[in-house]
């Protein structure tokens, strides 16, 4: 159990390591945790890039009290910068497979997955 004096930061680094879980149990490998690309300009961070097979998924991973607080912290301009960010990550790569947006929502003790969410 996480103590009280965790700050939300500390929580969001929990709740990546149990997605980051939730997808290898799932048969993903993980390419890359927290990617960050567009530094002093459009900043973006990418919470998760993982693989299975030919289909690379980009994940948010949001810890809220309920699902819909999670999705309503997601905001038009960060969709815009994490789209950028992948894009960028799939010319830089020359990925040809398919690709997806997903969101794993962490509420309480229950690991939410929304595929193709974003």
């Amino acid at each position: 159990m996480l103590s009280k004096n965790k700050t939300s930061y500390d929580y969001g680094l929990v709740s990546e390591f149990l997605a980051r879980w939730f997808l290898r149990f799932h048969g993903f490998k993980i390419l890359e945790s927290r990617y960050i690309t567009g530094r002093n300009t459009n900043r973006a961070e990418i919470d998760i890039i993982a693989r299975r097979g030919n289909l690379i998924i980009f994940v948010e991973v949001k810890k809220r009290k309920n699902i819909e607080v999670a999705f309503d912290a997601i905001s038009k301009q960060q969709i815009a910068r994490l789209r950028s960010a992948a894009e960028n990550y799939i010319m830089k790569k020359h990925w040809v497979g398919d690709a997806r947006f997903d969101v794993i929502t962490v509420c309480g003790h229950h690991i939410n997955w929304f595929k193709n969410a974003i």
